[in-house]
């Protein structure tokens, strides 16, 4: 795959002496088998009956599926509160012949079309909205001021591009209504809450998601991409998004007056030296090749200049990738926050709460899925429009449904910038591209969603063939 510009890995250098030994090791690779022996792949074949119909398809609803994506970027809903959104799916679902299921994990729809044999297929899009307050100056931009639950009044904004994933469904859906005669199978829509927040998933599968409708045999979903060209695809084989933990922690002290620090236990002294032990877990506690952060992003103590607090309250974000990272991170941090207060003598241990119901798990995409996937987009849109992406820490929740059921799933990106300002940004010194979540960024509309519904129907197509 290609990679852009600003992503091309770096050439490395071979020591002469192990030439012989590399060479070795690549024949033996290149002999195994890649794939686990729990690993289900899928061959691709695409159909020029299939591209043709979609394009078809797609050619004489694109007007009517842009002014649909229009009104979603008009009209964002914040996590948990997408009722109208979901309302507008569900009708459009169940006008073309799925049966329709809404409320589930709150405000969660579900949409199933049975067409004879095959596999089941979920296809996912998330429908909610980050509390930004718009400035794109496009027509249609958000004016939505909104209030968040036990919060205050907020802007709405589809800065994520949920905005297109809703879309996608609305097209993706009627599209395999219409052409069932090209498929076999049943087709498992879902149209999700709370993916900015990281518990929609959970809520929808905790609601009986995979006991009420059927089981996938597979996983799909995409997301749009600031830093990828209209009309390009971005794929990702193996870990693509990371667990994210939120850990909160408070460090107790003895308060007291500033200029006799030695009658009090400074937890604020404490709490350096915690955050500075901290980031040795990371670079001695996993190996190199192990990706992992720990980044303190609040900190919390003391009302005055002469004043030593009783408390510190720190906030943590953890990433990682396996379950045995996430763990060794997380002992951790209990363990060399509890020593550190210890050694500074705090009157009692700290509290170090991993808060579970913010846990989203890493999400990981079928290597051979996504290699099925890679060669199907480049036969439809060239090997020049499909782009290896490297791996983020960032979350993502749709993992949870994979790893819930142990079967493959993915989820690839689509490009939303024209070709020419993608091109400029990529050059030395040139300005990013606002970036998701930013109150700047937005796709161009017409090909990111023509992008959008032409290729995940196409790779539904794929999968579903007679």
């Amino acid at each position: 795959m290609n990679r852009p510009q600003s992503l091309h890995l770096k050439s490395i250098k071979i020591d002469w002496d192990n030439r012989f030994r590399l060479c070795a090791l690549l024949l033996l690779l290149f002999l195994s088998p890649v794939h686990s022996k729990d690993e289900k792949t899928v061959e691709l074949r695409p159909k020029d009956s299939h591209s043709k119909a979609v394009s078809g398809w797609i050619d004489g609803r694109l007007e009517g599926l842009v002014k649909v994506y229009k009104h979603f970027h008009a009209y964002p809903e914040l996590s948990f509160q997408e009722l109208k959104t979901a309302t507008m799916i569900a009708k459009e679902l169940e006008k073309c012949g799925f049966e329709v299921t809404s409320g589930v994990g709150r405000t969660g729809v579900v949409a199933v079309l049975k067409n004879g044999d095959g596999p089941t297929l979920l296809i996912r899009g998330d429908m909610d909205a980050l509390p930004i307050i718009e400035e794109t100056g496009l027509e249609y931009a958000s004016k939505v001021i909104t209030k968040q639950p036990d919060g205050p009044a907020v802007g709405a904004m589809h800065a994520c591009g949920h905005d297109v994933h809703c879309t996608m469904l609305f097209g993706v859906g009627p599209l395999l209504a219409d052409l069932k005669d090209q498929w076999s199978g049943t087709v498992v829509l879902i149209a999700q809450p709370a993916e900015e927040i990281g518990r929609g998933s959970k809520f929808m599968i905790k609601d009986g998601l995979f006991e009420r409708f059927p089981k996938p045999d597979m996983c799909l979903s995409l997301h749009v991409m600031h830093r990828l060209p209209i009309g390009s695809v971005g794929l990702t084989s193996g870990w693509a998004f990371a667990n994210v933990d939120s850990v909160d922690i408070t460090i107790f002290g003895k308060g007291g007056h500033g200029a006799r620090p030695h009658s009090s236990v400074d937890p604020i002294v404490t709490a350096a030296h915690v955050i500075t032990q901290l980031q040795t877990i990371v670079s001695r506690r996993l190996a190199p090749i192990d990706p992992g952060v720990i980044t303190v992003g609040s900190i919390h103590g003391g009302t005055k200049h002469n004043i030593i607090p009783d408390e510190v309250k720190l906030q943590l974000t953890v990433r990682s990738y396996t379950d045995e990272v996430r763990r060794t991170l997380l002992d951790g941090i209990r363990q060399v926050t509890t020593d550190t207060c210890r050694s500074f003598k705090c009157p009692k241990d700290p509290l170090v709460v991993v808060d579970e119901e913010e846990f989203t798990p890493a999400s990981y995409n079928d290597p051979g899925l996504t290699d099925s996937a890679t060669g199907l987009f480049r036969n439809l849109f060239g090997e020049e429009n499909v782009f290896e992406m490297p791996a983020t820490m960032g979350g993502e929740d749709f993992g949870r449904y994979a790893k819930h059921l142990g079967v493959p799933g993915l989820q690839y990106r689509i490009g939303t910038v024209t070709r020419d300002r993608w091109e400029a940004s990529e050059q030395p010194g040139a300005d990013p591209l606002p970036s998701l979540h930013s109150s700047k960024f937005y796709p161009v509309p017409e090909p990111t969603v023509k992008m959008a519904v032409e290729s995940m129907a196409n790779l539904a197509l794929s999968i579903l063939q007679k």
